[in-house]
């Protein structure tokens, strides 16, 4: 249910165990993540039935959901490996199962009846059509192509049963092709993006020709790094959860399960925020824009897009833009243990002692704290941690809690 009765669900990606948790202790309502196979995201980490199953048990015991996505396009060598895939996860027990296949819909049915599916937005679900079939058949939750605008959802919430689910995308990446259906990763490299494989090559440098002149490229000029004609902006939509609401979105998705602990941190606490802020009071809400989206930015982004909710996207760059990533912090690692006022983590990126630091809180009270003191795994004092995924123990001079992130926030905006 959504609107001032009922907040929408805040659903938040991970690639890992470690990013699950994460993103539970910072907000989220819901976290999807891919197993080991039959995932969109192939080249993510992705979750062992172990990890799974420990995942899920993590996140249950704090009222949260999980659900594991299934959504390839597959082929018919796909179906007797996914049918035992179903199987196995009737025996894991997540909260849902998220498909676009119909024929994987129909393995799920029958393998692992007892657990609800959604519908992926890689099905094209564009109109109250496509979400009463998917209805009719037994989905609980359809998840909204990302070309409809808001007024379509609102359309389409009126014409289907008010039990009956929408998700929707409201941060992260925007995919160039139709509701993520491309085939450039397949033609050029062999690595298919409707099986999980995708190699961004909307991402590369490209040229025209003219059919006159065989051989003469014409570069597409857009700045001095190169041309990117089919990237695109980041959807960002935290300052406008009202409108999502009364559109009828009962589920508000982030995008990202290749994405660090630090992007799903920010999204989580930043989106929690926006959505908590507005159903206790508006004017509150809309006062603490400025901050939310100074939150999102201590994370990897791109420029800023609301996509195609408010119509088509203009010419001007709306969308299309370059492929330059913007961070106003840099990730440094995740408080895994704390002992004796040290603080131990898996480094992700080099620091030394004398810096001043963010600790990164889960109740939003961060600090700033000079790291006083290093020792590496061995418990050898060390000044500097130069080498990524090595143990390092921590004196910080702050309390700090198991969970907590540590960033250092960059000084040039």
């Amino acid at each position: 249910m959504t609107g001032k009765t009922g907040k929408p669900e805040l659903l938040l990606p991970a690639k890992d165990l470690e990013v699950l948790k994460t993103a539970v202790r910072f907000g989220a309502d819901a976290v999807y993540i891919g197993g080991e196979a039959f995932s969109l995201r192939a080249s993510a980490r992705n979750f062992s039935p172990a990890d799974m199953r420990e995942g899920i048990a993590f996140a249950h015991e704090r009222g949260v959901k999980v659900y594991v996505t299934a959504n390839i396009l597959a082929h018919n060598r796909d179906l007797e490996a996914a049918e035992k895939y179903f199987a196995e996860l009737a025996e894991i027990g997540p909260d849902a199962v998220l498909i676009s296949d119909p024929g994987m819909f129909m393995l799920a049915r029958r393998a692992c009846p007892d657990i609800p599916i959604h519908i992926s937005t890689q099905a094209n679900n564009t109109n109250s059509g496509t979400f009463l079939f998917w209805y009719g058949l037994g989905a609980e939750r359809v998840v909204c192509a990302r070309e409809l605008s808001l007024q379509e959802i609102a359309q389409i919430r009126a014409q289907i049963p008010p039990d009956k689910e929408i998700e929707a995308f409201v941060h992260g990446a925007m995919c160039i092709s139709y509701s993520g259906r491309c085939l450039l990763s397949n033609y050029f490299t062999g690595r298919d993006a409707n099986k999980g494989a995708c190699t961004h090559p909307c991402r590369w440098k490209y040229a025209v020709v003219e059919e006159t002149r065989p051989g003469v490229y014409l570069p597409v000029e857009e700045n001095e790094r190169g041309t990117f004609v089919f990237n695109s902006r980041d959807l960002c939509m935290i300052d406008h959860i009202p409108d999502l609401a009364a559109a009828g979105i009962d589920s508000l998705k982030i995008e990202g399960r290749m994405k660090t602990a630090l992007y799903v941190a920010s999204t989580a606490r930043a989106y929690r925020r926006a959505i908590d802020d507005w159903f206790a009071d508006e004017a509150l809400y809309r006062q603490r824009i400025p901050e939310y989206l100074e939150e999102i930015r201590k994370c990897t982004y791109r420029m800023f897009t609301t996509g195609f909710y408010y119509g088509r996207p203009a010419e001007e760059g709306m969308v299309y833009d370059s492929n330059t990533y913007a961070s106003d912090a840099v990730f440094l690692g995740i408080a895994e243990e704390v002992r004796d006022g040290l603080v131990r983590i898996t480094q992700r990126n080099k620091f030394s002692t004398g810096e001043t630091i963010t600790v990164m809180r889960q109740d939003g009270t961060d600090c700033e704290a000079k790291v006083l003191a290093m020792k590496n795994g061995e418990g050898v004092p060390v000044q500097s941690a130069p080498h990524p995924k090595e143990t390092i123990w921590v004196d910080l001079g702050v309390p700090v809690r198991e969970g907590d992130l540590l960033r250092r926030d960059r000084t040039e905006k």
